[in-house]
Order: structure tokens, then sequence, then C-alpha cells
């Protein structure tokens, strides 16, 4: 059996091995990383030979870090590197070859129904009626979306949300507001197995689900690269947040919010945290717009999404594909039912 991790920003780990009496043997790792001194490399084969096939990664990691000495260098790669490519080797957990991937392109409609379809597509993954999906947001009027633990009076200002019209919803992810109107920002979800991300840790599952649009915004022309935990930065400043939900169906809710061409001076009249994190940038004035998308590219908005959708088919397997019936009567009754209510909104006050 074989598995392949390739490190986000790093090199390729390769495993080959087999399996006795469930445990492994014949394990041989393999790649383009570097690795000093070179006899280490049998330590971690040794290290790994006899393990457990249900061991975890964090386990397989922990017993490569054992029988290491405190000589060797791992450089481009780490102990759990390995460990994702044994579970990948095993069937434990997939690789992004292992998947198709359904992409939706931007349909515009009420933003709430946005925030609930981030309940329902990963309902619909999980129960394998969907396969992974991407999905990009469109919307025909303004609206605050805050993270699901977010407070609503430290993060919106009532009376500023009232003068300009701008709703307030909570979604189920964490993380930080977003000011949303129509053609500000470019928003999208991805959907995905869990064993897509087995063995990352939060931050590291983050850049690696991200990786994609890094290289997306490479071919536009921007380098960007993410800075912990949940930000995606250009040499020139912040271009992007995301936010993830896990799910206990095993299903991973991974989206982000890029800024376009964002009314700064409308924003922290509406947002209380706006304020700070412009004063935090050293922008004096508010009468800035914050654009970094629109004024790095010079491109307009609906062509750069076109250029993500362009590069994430050219670098996976995907299906064009688009919302059924079901899943948007699903989210009108989940917009009725839970995301307009107060009670939902409200629930950090």
């Amino acid at each position: 059996m074989r598995g392949e991790y390739k490190v986000p920003g790093g090199k390729l780990v390769v495993v080959d091995l087999a399996t006795r009496d469930e445990r492994l043997v014949d394990v041989r790792v393999s790649g383009d990383f570097f690795l000093e001194p070179d006899e280490a490399l049998d330590d971690i084969n040794a290290a790994l030979t006899g393990m457990p096939a249900d061991t975890t990664v964090d386990r397989l990691a922990g017993a490569i870090e054992d029988g290491l000495g405190d000589d060797v260098a791992l450089i481009g790669f780490s102990p759990t590197a390995v460990g994702i490519a044994v579970r990948r080797a095993l069937g434990k957990a997939t690789g992004w070859a292992d998947h198709t991937f359904e992409v939706i392109p931007p349909v515009v409609m009420d933003p709430l129904m946005h925030v609930a379809l981030d309940e329902v597509i990963p309902q619909e993954v999980a129960s394998g009626r969907r396969a992974p999906t991407l999905r990009f947001w469109d919307w025909d009027s303004p609206l605050v979306v805050i993270g699901a633990f977010q407070s609503v009076a430290n993060e919106v200002d009532p009376a500023g949300a009232e003068r300009y019209g701008i709703r307030i919803a909570r979604r189920v992810s964490g993380g930080g507001a977003m000011f949303m109107e129509p053609g500000n920002c470019i928003t999208y979800s991805l959907v995905v197995p869990s064993s897509l991300v087995e063995g990352l840790s939060f931050e590291q599952s983050y850049r690696f689900l991200d990786d994609w649009v890094l290289g997306a915004l490479r071919d536009l022309g921007i380098r960007a690269d993410y800075v912990p935990l949940n930000d995606i930065v250009s040499d020139k400043g912040k271009i992007a947040g995301a936010a993830q939900k896990r799910f206990a169906s095993g299903v991973v809710l991974h989206h982000v919010t890029m800024s376009y061409d964002i009314d700064a001076a409308k924003m922290v009249q509406v947002l209380r945290i706006g304020r700070e994190k412009l004063s935090d940038k050293g922008t004096r004035s508010a009468a800035k717009r914050v654009d970094p998308l629109r004024s790095q590219t010079r491109m307009a908005r609906m062509d750069i999404i076109e250029a993500f959708v362009k590069h994430f088919e050219n670098r996976y397997d995907t299906r064009e594909s688009g919302y059924t019936e079901a899943e948007l009567a699903e989210a009108r009754e989940l917009v009725g039912t839970k995301f307009a209510t107060a009670a939902w909104t409200n629930r950090v006050p």
C-alpha cells in the first residue's frame, strides 16, 4: 500500500508499506525532503515497523520522534507528515486526489440563505448525497455575519446597523465578523470529509485546505501566505480571514472571506471591532477603502472568482454543480427557524 502527503509549503512524503497480523511491515519512507544524517531514514522505517495498523497520526509521529536522536534534522517535513502518509496508505486518511469535488459557481440570493447552506451542505456531504463541495457565495443585500461565539453587543453598533439597514446573523463556525455588502468581498465555502485533514491540527488544516487559493492568488500576481491562525496576508497587508467547523458527522466546513472593495467608513460605523482593527493598521481616516484584491489585481470581482474556479478545476478532479431544490428548501426552513431568529442571533448577547 502506498500513501503520499505534500506538506503545504514543504516537501512530498511517500510511504510504502504492507500489513501482517494488523501491524505495519515492510515500511519504506521516501520523498524529496532533506534529512540529516541520512542514516536516520532507517530509524524512521524501524520506528514504524510493527506499529498497530490502527495507530493514530499523533502516536505514529510520537514513535518516530522517540526513535530519532537529538542530532537528527528533518527539513521540509515532520514526523506528523510521515504519520499522515502512513494513514493514507492504510486508507484511514485521504488526499485531494481521492475525491471528486463539486463546484458551485456564485448564485445571488439572500445572504442568510448562504449562512444556512453552510449547515445544509455539510449534512448532504456527510450523508453521501453530495460529494465534497466548493461553493462561492453571492448576495443581494448587506449583512453582518458574526462568529458562533462572538457577542453581538461587543461586535456590532446597533445604531450604525440600523442607519444603513444592515441585518445581523450568526454563523455556525467561530472566528470574526464579516461585513458583507453586495460586491464588496469574495466568500467561498469548502466542505470536505474529515479524512482529508486526518492528523492535522486546526492550525495546520487552515493552511492545508487553502493551499489551492494561495496558488490561485499567485496566478493573479499576488504573493500571499498564511499567518496563523486563520489570516491570508500579502506583502501589502491582510487579504482574507478563514473560519472552520468540524461536524461530528465526519465533515469539515472551511470558509474564507476575502476583501475586494469594502467601504471602511461604513464598516467602522457598523462594526465596533472595525475601529480597533483600522487603528492597529495605522489608518487615521476611515474614508479610505479596504480593497486589497481590487487594487492588487486591477480585476473585476467576477473575473477573480472565475480565475479561482479555474485554478481549483485545474488542480483537482471536479464537476460543476448547483443547489438542489431540497437543499434550498432546507436552507429556507433553517433561515426561518434558526438563522433569522433573535434567539440564535443573540445567544451570546
